[in-house]
């Protein structure tokens, strides 16, 4: 069945997710990290997972990445069942992920860091003129504005470092990204560079997947919000017809929290 909610302005979407998880668990040899999670995200939409630490987050997006495989539950893709048993599983699919460290070499230039591991090479040498092409409009498909693509990565501000590994995730031309924590350490500023840049790959018809702890910005790009606790759903919620009293509440188990996103508090 088709997914219907609520978009902003109160315009209906509909459609079927491109990713849904069902009844997924995990274990850690004594320790039950994951058990029977569900989530699903669609094209155009960003959901927000949040949580307490050691809430399963990360391990859901692992089991997603194909970086630790579910032991139990189901995974479809665009509508049929997938085994994502390893990353490149998922980057086949068009996973990709940006992990909260970057993962990025500081005494590469920026477009260093995008081919890494991928370099284009024409007649058997490494094509720098068609790569630093492609990081040229990657950056201005995101309205990113980088002064100098051959600068080292050192010498970039955590907003720029941020850019910079959300672009590298663009150039497999995925259809969700998985974004850990891109806010964290981050000024105000640099922090609404991230927001909107997050907001242009919604706008690109991407599924976003955000992990963050800051309810203020889940608020600003979310349009809905998954809750996990202990491992398991604690609720789901509308960003526009809930507040975050009731997100905070289904965090910390406080309370009863139904999950259906009717919230009539302040937004």
């Amino acid at each position: 069945m088709p997914a219907v909610r609520h978009g902003k302005a109160g315009e209906t979407v509909t459609g079927t997710p491109v990713l849904a998880l069902r009844g997924v668990s995990k274990r850690y040899g004594a320790v039950q990290a994951l058990s029977d999670v569900a989530l699903s995200v669609s094209p155009g939409e960003v959901v927000a997972l949040v949580g307490d630490n050691g809430a399963g987050k990360s391990t859901l997006i692992k089991v997603i990445a194909g970086v630790g495989p579910a032991d139990e539950g189901e995974i479809r893709w665009e509508d049929r069942t997938v085994q994502i048993s390893r990353p490149h599983d998922a980057q086949t699919l068009g996973i990709a992920t940006v992990y909260q460290d970057l993962a990025l070499c500081d005494n590469l230039d920026v477009v260093g860091n995008l081919y890494l591991g991928r370099e284009r090479t024409r007649g058997g040498v490494i094509d720098e003129i068609a790569m630093e092409r492609r990081t040229r409009e990657l950056l201005e498909q995101l309205s990113v504005r980088m002064p100098n693509v051959r600068n080292p990565v050192a010498a970039l501000s955590g907003g720029q470092r941020q850019t910079v590994a959300i672009a590298r995730s663009l150039l497999g031309e995925p259809k969700v990204v998985m974004l850990d924590e891109p806010t964290a350490a981050l000024g105000v500023q640099q922090t609404a560079q991230v927001l909107d840049l997050i907001k242009r790959l919604k706008s690109q018809g991407l599924g976003v997947i955000v992990i963050s702890h800051n309810l203020a910005d889940v608020f600003e790009v979310a349009d809905r919000i998954v809750v996990l606790r202990l491992g398991r759903n604690a609720g789901e919620f509308e960003r526009t017809a809930t507040t975050r009293e009731e997100v905070v509440a289904a965090i910390t188990g406080a309370g009863t929290v139904n999950g259906n996103g009717n919230g009539q508090g302040e937004r």
